[in-house]
């Protein structure tokens, strides 16, 4: 006789209340929760999930790049898809226990070459009516400041959630460890996975260059309490950080394709670069800063403490 295996609720896949945004909770997280399911019982493992996303939201940026409306919603169409299948190889990771490093830094893969594809589409749009191959320049550009954007909203997210749900909870990552594990293995049967790592390295040096306060305040509490943060720190964290979070989930996926949907079906397609560099560059300097003063506050408080 088959014992019930009790069937994994949503809420049990959903990384924190405090980080999701609200389309996710009401769409891709419901959606991606179902795929999951499915996932799980073909014995799908959450890197195939993300790979089949790469497919297709790549399909789809190639469809943006027609000037035609048809082409253009089916291209939408299937970059929703693909980031439901993003969702989903989270969830799926978090149903089954199958966590990688890899997996980590394939799924932040997938976005990049999403994007990196749209640009393209979108440059030869452009062009198909009437601009020069600058708009490349342009769109290079953007692209720059949209790693930085991800990345540091990647970076407060997961910080946020190592603060509230501990080690266990949270991607966190330092570039001191990493480089010690990469440095432990071997260039011969492992040519890919350490030429991955040590892109990975360079993008996690990046996050910890734009945050002097907040490496200074992960290395007093680690000097401090060890892994062990006390519940005052925690909770007044969290009660300061919190209000930030709905900042890091802009700067992430959800606003950032609305605007660049929008932007297709008025066929206004520049504007979603203006957008990238204005709007989106002014709301990471502020989140940059605001992060970085709640973190001297949070320094100072451990150095009195002692």
């Amino acid at each position: 006789m088959e014992k019930n295996v009790k069937k994994p609720t949503l809420e049990s896949t959903l990384k924190s209340m405090d980080t999701e945004e609200t389309l996710d909770l009401l769409f891709y997280r419901p959606i991606g929760y179902r795929w999951a399911l499915l996932c799980q019982k073909f014995g799908i493992v959450p890197n195939v999930v993300t790979v089949i996303s790469i497919f297709i939201g790549v399909a789809g940026g190639i469809l943006l790049g027609y000037v035609d409306l048809m082409y253009n919603v089916v291209g939408m169409a299937l970059i929703v898809l693909a980031n439901s299948l993003d969702s989903a190889d989270g969830q799926l990771a978090r149903m089954t226990g199958n966590y990688s490093r890899i997996g980590r830094i394939l799924d932040g893969l997938s976005g990049d070459l999403w994007f990196i594809t749209i640009y393209i589409a979108v440059c030869v749009r452009m062009m198909h009516q009437g601009w020069d191959a600058s708009i490349f320049f342009l769109a290079a550009i953007a692209g720059v400041f949209h790693v930085r954007q991800a990345a540091m909203a990647d970076y407060y997210r997961n910080f946020h959630l190592y603060m509230v749900k501990g080690k266990n909870g949270s991607e966190l990552d330092e570039v001191a460890k990493l480089k010690e594990t990469n440095k432990t293995l071997p260039w011969k049967g492992h040519f890919w996975k350490k030429l991955i790592m040590l892109f990975y390295i360079n993008y996690t040096q990046g996050q910890e260059r734009v945050s002097p306060s907040m490496q200074m305040f992960r290395q007093q509490m680690k000097m401090r309490y060890g892994d062990d943060v006390p519940d005052w720190l925690r909770n007044q964290f969290r009660q300061q950080s919190k209000p930030l979070m709905k900042y890091t989930n802009i700067l992430s996926f959800n606003t950032r394709i609305i605007v660049l949907f929008i932007s297709i079906f008025v066929n206004l397609p520049w504007f979603y670069f203006v957008f990238e560099l204005t709007v989106l560059n002014i709301l990471l300097l502020y989140m940059i800063s605001k992060h970085e003063s709640i973190c001297k506050y949070f320094v100072n408080k451990i150095v009195l403490e002692k």
